[in-house]
């Protein structure tokens, strides 16, 4: 090293360095984040599930990842007798997802539950795998641990309520707020209230958005009085909507559960809107 060099290093008590082993930290550019994990689906063996004459399945448990709803589903390879012969099978039944124990979700197969977000979950379900042709026909219970690790998406839409608590006897006046957070897709929604059927709960409104759901044959007019089903169109970010019902209980109690269908358009997908499940009104 260069006397003068030797001489500045000592005036200054540092080492001095070459810039290739500079941090980035002293004016270099950190390195970009890593992108976001795009939506995806997990599959892991399950188990094989055996008949008394030969029957076999073998059973995977699926979940998705990365958007707002997680997917689950059973798919089954079946054979029967000779042992190279595979067939298409159907599966159906239920599920459990568990995280450090605790039930995260659950539904039927296939079916779907709000992503819970990253992490190892552990999934059981109870099948019943089928093919009709070939006389498979076999159940049970499987078992497949899952490590889920793409975030959960933003929010594009929220629902909020000003009361928790409905008690019966009583008629309750509930203020429902939708808010719509992104500025993908448009402000069309559609707003649902369902209380518990054969409980007596009426749900009613002023707000011509909303009616009744209208069930039975033309030229029937039935309507579900323990429902509601609204038509928003004006929703934007900063712009919330609110819903005023009045919920009128019987002798008997009931829940109150809301939830809202949304349009996200990109051009003529079949499907890019999604289903957000909002506060529960309990009874006591």
């Amino acid at each position: 090293m260069p006397r003068r060099w030797t001489r500045l290093r000592t005036l200054l008590g540092v080492a001095v360095l070459p810039m290739a082993l500079v941090s980035p930290a002293w004016g270099g550019t950190d390195p970009a984040p890593p992108a976001p994990e795009p939506p995806s689906t997990l599959c892991a063996s399950a188990g094989v599930l055996h008949g008394a004459h030969g029957q076999r399945a073998a059973v995977s448990l699926c979940a998705g990842s990365g958007t707002p709803t997680m997917a689950v589903s059973a798919p089954a390879s079946c054979r029967r007798h000779a042992p190279t012969a595979r067939y298409a099978c159907r599966s159906s039944g239920t599920w459990t997802a568990r995280r450090a124990g605790e039930t995260v979700a659950s539904g039927t197969l296939p079916g779907s539950g709000q992503y819970p977000g990253p992490g190892t979950y552990d999934f059981t379900a109870t099948v019943r795998v089928r093919s009709v042709p070939e006389g498979v026909d076999v159940q049970g219970t499987v078992n497949a641990t899952l490590t889920l690790t793409a975030p959960v998406p933003k929010a594009t839409h929220s629902i909020e309520v000003d009361r928790s608590t409905l008690r019966p006897e009583s008629v309750t006046t509930l203020t429902y707020t939708v808010r719509r957070h992104s500025d993908a897709g448009d402000g069309s929604a559609r707003f649902g209230l369902i209380a518990q059927e054969g409980t007596g709960a009426e749900l009613t409104t002023s707000d011509p958005r909303c009616v009744n759901p209208l069930v039975g044959r033309h030229p029937a007019q039935d309507r579900l009085p323990h429902a509601l089903d609204c038509a928003l169109t004006d929703l934007q970010p900063g712009h919330p909507d609110t819903v005023v019902v009045q919920a009128a209980l019987k002798s008997r109690c009931s829940t109150l559960v809301s939830k809202l269908g949304y349009w996200m358009p990109q051009g003529q997908a079949l499907y890019t809107g999604g289903m957000l499940a909002g506060p529960t009104v309990t009874c006591g």
